[in-house]
């Protein structure tokens, strides 16, 4: 194909170059391939567009509520980060391969910065195998009816993350519905002790073959006692459950969570980035 010189929309004509590029890179590619196997490459469906360099093959990026870069050269996110000024910041972070992520916030920055936080080293994990230690049996998926329950550690969990309160805006009902979705698909699990959350993490992508866990949180009072190795060792043996591979990114610099995903058995196989805003 001819290399056109800047990035495109893909819609539903180009579902087979697009799934072979998702299909080549499973893991890293995990949050854009469970949205496009569920409804396809419609912007309008999607919730956000599909860009790409030429063949997707040559370069791919999605952009939407994150900005995902999934594959190019330094020509392919020129033309991406080219397009993504042109169209205004719409995401609230740029996530993916360092090697991606980084260069492309270095051609956005000028006219988008400065950001609010840049995470340059986060290993991206996955567990190839059966947990090395056993699961929590008291972490399960949590119900709907324990929602209220639930939120205040899913919301303390968010904050401590990513350093805003979730319920900023609009007084939280967008984050609730988001829990609450999560709660009713199967994906947000739990230990609760004396009706309080003490571990929580969640399934925040699902694609064919990998399921993405995020929001690993432990009470602060039960820190230090192994629950968080224990309770994403749970969820990690409910995903293969569901015929999909563990997988899950993490900061460099938090050695306590990087040492307890080891002992579950995690290894990394590539490093992500993060620019919030």
């Amino acid at each position: 194909m001819l290399r056109v010189a800047g990035a495109r929309l893909l819609d539903d004509r180009h579902r087979s170059g697009v799934h072979d590029v998702l299909d080549a890179d499973p893991v890293a590619a995990c949050m854009v391939a469970s949205r496009i196997e569920a409804v396809g490459l419609d912007p309008w469906r999607l919730g956000g567009e599909l860009w790409s360099h030429g063949a997707p093959a040559d370069g791919l990026c999605f952009s939407g509520a994150n900005l995902v870069p999934l594959r190019g050269d330094r020509a392919a996110l020129r033309a991406f980060a080219d397009r993504a000024r042109r169209a205004g910041r719409v995401c609230s972070s740029l996530v993916g391969r360092a090697e991606l992520v980084l260069p492309l916030w270095e051609d956005l920055a000028p006219g988008w910065g400065p950001a609010r936080e840049i995470r340059p080293d986060q290993p991206l994990m996955t567990l190839e195998r059966p947990p090395m230690i056993a699961p929590d049996a008291r972490v399960r998926p949590v119900r709907i009816s324990e929602l209220d329950r639930y939120l205040p550690a899913a919301v303390a969990m968010f904050t401590e993350e990513v350093g805003v309160d979730p319920r900023e805006g609009d007084g939280g009902a967008g984050y609730r519905a988001r829990v609450a979705e999560l709660i009713t698909s199967g994906r947000a699990f739990a230990r609760f002790h004396d009706g309080e959350v003490v571990f929580k993490a969640e399934i925040g992508a699902l694609s064919r073959t990998v399921g993405q866990i995020q929001g690993v949180w432990v009470d602060p009072a039960w820190r230090g006692h192994g629950l968080g190795a224990a309770g994403t060792s749970a969820v990690a043996v409910a995903l293969a459950g569901m015929g999909r591979r563990a997988s899950l990114y993490v900061n460099a610099f938090n050695a306590p969570a990087r040492s307890a995903y080891q002992r579950v058995g995690f290894v990394q196989v590539a490093r992500f980035a993060t620019v919030l805003f």
